[in-house]
């Protein structure tokens, strides 16, 4: 942990330094366009409500003169019960695409509707991407605290994604900022259990954890200033992939970060990661 650490600080002095290191050198040659308010659910077929229809949604900012272009899936945060799909000024022009998904919140829905809400944003990316020059075998999931969530509940639990007769391991890897990896907060509250009272069950990525799993790079603030043993739980997530046999897990923690000002450096990182995630398939 402490060399990834060290590792970490040098590498956001150099970008803060050079303001390049996460610039691919060619980004200058695309031109991008965004798509935005896509529906991602078959309104019709799926009976879906006036709730579900103005939720259901993404953006998609994509390269318009580069083909078999990479695609990352952005989850916002919110603790399931807010925020709003966005595409964060630092995934812009970077060489590759960004999805920004809305989706349900708590209360309106229950959490497990929110978790197939974003299984289905997940599957139109498999989808649709090549219709817009993107490379399908290269789809990547992030976002910030509940959105990392989501993204470990599609990528780790098969069965959201085998709805759509689609393999989770088609995920090329998962890139979740300060994700909760025990059962989400907000679920316990529908059960009526404290935040402080940890719960591992089918609603926990923890739970999920296999030596088969696409590459898993998990970022979170400092261990002193997350939320609620933010932190520890990446840790143990990290911990258990490596027992079970995973080889791809990384674990970096952004030390004097809380969880919230974590994301915006947080995004450096990420960006750096993906792209050597790129560069290796």
């Amino acid at each position: 942990m402490k060399k990834n650490t060290f590792f970490l600080l040098l590498l956001l002095c150099s970008l803060i330094v050079s303001g390049q290191k996460n610039q691919p050198k060619d980004t200058t040659k695309y031109e991008y366009r965004i798509d935005k308010s896509i529906p991602y659910r078959d309104a019709k077929a799926e009976k879906l409500d006036n709730y579900a229809i103005k939720n259901c949604q993404l953006d998609f900012y994509y390269p318009v003169n580069k083909k078999a272009f990479a695609t990352l899936i952005w989850i916002h945060g919110g603790s399931l019960k807010g925020g709003k799909k966005e595409i964060p000024e630092k995934l812009k022009n970077q060489g590759f695409a960004v999805v920004g998904i809305e989706y349900r919140l708590s209360p309106n829905v229950l959490c497990k509707q929110i978790i197939e809400d974003a299984a289905a944003a997940v599957a139109w990316a498999f989808m649709n991407v090549e219709k817009y020059g993107g490379n399908p075998s290269q789809i990547y999931l992030s976002g910030h605290s509940a959105g990392g969530y989501l993204d470990l509940m599609v990528g780790m639990d098969k069965k959201w994604l085998a709805k759509y007769n689609i393999d989770a391991n088609r995920i090329a890897g998962l890139l979740p900022l300060s994700p909760q990896t025990i059962t989400h907060f907000t679920i316990r509250k529908e059960r009526g259990i404290r935040d402080t009272q940890p719960i591992i069950d089918e609603f926990a990525p923890l739970f999920h954890v296999r030596n088969d799993l696409p590459p898993l790079v998990l970022i979170t603030g400092d261990r002193e200033l997350e939320l609620l043993g933010r932190y520890e739980e990446n840790a143990y997530l990290a911990r258990m992939m490596k027992l079970n046999g995973h080889t791809k897990t990384q674990l970096f923690e952004l030390q004097g970060f809380a969880h919230g000002p974590m994301m915006q450096p947080g995004l450096y990182l990420l960006v750096d990661q993906l792209h050597k995630l790129i560069d290796k398939q």
